[in-house]
């Protein structure tokens, strides 16, 4: 029996139509073959099939599913899946939730280069944490963590962010022993900030020297060395937002809450990085 209420399709199915039409400059073939995956998804439009109860012989008719990887109701069993998979993972530590978040105008960039905008957000956060949990100023130790994408925030606008749940501790340079940090403290942030915010931005700046971003619109004017160097000047004087405390409730909430994260990656378990 369909759930009560409203679902991702009905929105696409009711307001897809207006959206593609007014949007339809910022959207890629791929968003609208997503869209119309989902709008059809277990509807006469992808066909049906008859199915029947091996025990008592009753049949119904049951619509195709699109098998999008993007649909909610296709990737439900794959989220669970994941989710219990990574529970599996945990080990008896302290954890700690860490969010990266990319700044306003970099988001503006990311949007138009998604592909390439989050992997480099995948990869200076990844050498942050590393480079930092590394120094024995801090905690001089290997760590391994989970990282989930999300491209959105609380208010469903364009805000990319990076969820990172990460033990409280890791192995020593030698590999044989556990070190822990201080209770309820991971790392300090402003060192965290600043590291990724200078590593991305070296990311960055290869990436747009190898001819690999494109801007479109009112970011147009960006494709020049010098416009580009001018857009993120400010950027690199602001303070960039790193989040890290204990997750509230224990590591399995947090995992609870980013499982719709549309892009997961994972790094070596949640002990080792290599």
């Amino acid at each position: 029996m369909r759930a009560i209420g409203l679902e991702l399709a009905d929105i696409f199915r009711q307001a897809g139509p207006a959206y593609r039409q007014e949007h339809g400059d910022s959207l890629s073939r791929g968003q609208r073959c997503v869209m119309s995956a989902i709008e059809r998804c277990r509807t006469a439009a992808l066909g049906g099939h008859v199915e029947q109860c091996d025990a008592c012989g009753h049949q119904r008719i049951a619509f195709n599913s699109c098998r999008n990887r993007h649909c909610p109701k296709c990737q439900s069993l794959v989220r669970a899946k994941w989710l219990d998979d990574r529970r599996a993972d945990l080990i008896p530590v302290e954890y700690f939730h860490v969010v990266f978040t990319l700044p306003e105008a970099i988001a503006a960039i990311a949007y138009q280069n998604k592909a390439v905008v989050y992997d480099l957000l995948f990869q200076a956060t990844a050498e942050t944490l590393r480079t930092i949990a590394a120094d024995p100023r801090h905690l001089g130790a290997e760590i391994g963590f989970i990282a989930l994408l999300h491209t959105w925030g609380q208010n469903l606008m364009h805000h990319p962010h990076l969820h990172c749940v990460v033990p409280g501790g890791g192995l020593s340079p030698d590999g044989e022993r556990w070190i822990s940090c201080r209770p309820g403290f991971f790392l300090p942030v402003r060192v965290l900030s600043r590291l990724f915010r200078r590593l991305f931005l070296v990311r960055l700046q290869r990436t747009f020297d190898a001819g690999e971003l494109r801007f479109f619109n009112r970011l147009a004017a960006l494709s020049s060395p010098a416009a580009f160097a001018r857009y993120l000047a400010p950027v690199r004087q602001a303070e960039w937002v790193v989040y890290a405390k204990p997750p509230f409730g224990g590591p399995q909430q947090v995992l609870e809450y980013c499982k719709t994260a549309c892009k997961t990656f994972q790094i070596s378990g949640v002990i080792s990085v290599q």
